[in-house]
């Protein structure tokens, strides 16, 4: 039985050429620095803001609920004080940094990830859900190229040991969502 200190978190992933407008880099978001710990499902968050340059820390445990579905997350996470987040610095290094951007679109937050270093050029759009229902039922977006939900590959704890070039191999497998029947088709010629 999961401990009730975790929270379940229902979301689809979708890769998307850019930021939808209005939204441009120069938009409000925050800076993520996202460290995993070597073999455990663990993973040492830090969260900058830039018009602030205040910092959060939270040390993340995220788990599949079931196999082959990553729709479907329990997450627990524990606020860290500046000590406590000095004293587990040493697990930094497998890191993945990206620009976080918040946008509404059709009545739905959605999440922009905009991935830094080794993995500039791939961006990411999260649209988290109340129920499995609307999950299912959700229509992706005209700005989505392709969903990702389940594909390990594109899991950030695998993605940590990833390069671009790999992120364009794996692409090259995925079908559009624009070949989808009753789908307005996204971006004419997607960056990937």
């Amino acid at each position: 039985m999961m401990d009730k200190t975790y929270r379940t978190e229902l979301c689809r992933i979708f890769l998307v050429e850019a930021l939808p407008e209005p939204l441009t880099p120069a938009s409000r978001h925050l800076q993520l620095f996202d460290n995993y710990i070597i073999e455990t499902r663990l993973r040492l968050r830090s969260i900058r803001l830039p018009e602030t340059k205040e910092w959060t820390y939270l040390l993340q445990h995220r788990l599949t609920v079931r196999d082959g579905d990553l729709s479907v997350l329990k997450v627990a996470e524990m606020h860290l004080d500046d000590a406590e987040h000095t004293q587990l610095e040493t697990f930094e290094g497998n890191e993945i940094r990206k620009n976080r951007y918040f946008h509404e679109f059709d009545g739905r937050l959605f999440t922009f990830d905009i991935y830094l270093g080794a993995l500039w050029g791939l961006n990411r759009a999260r649209v988290d859900f109340q129920n499995e229902v609307d999950l299912a039922a959700f229509v992706p977006p005209p700005f989505a190229v392709f969903e990702v939900t389940n594909e390990p590959f594109f899991d950030d704890g695998k993605l940590v040991y990833r390069k671009f070039n790999e992120v364009r191999e794996a692409v090259g497998k995925l079908s559009p969502l624009s070949d989808l029947p009753n789908r307005k088709s996204g971006p004419s010629d997607p960056l990937y």
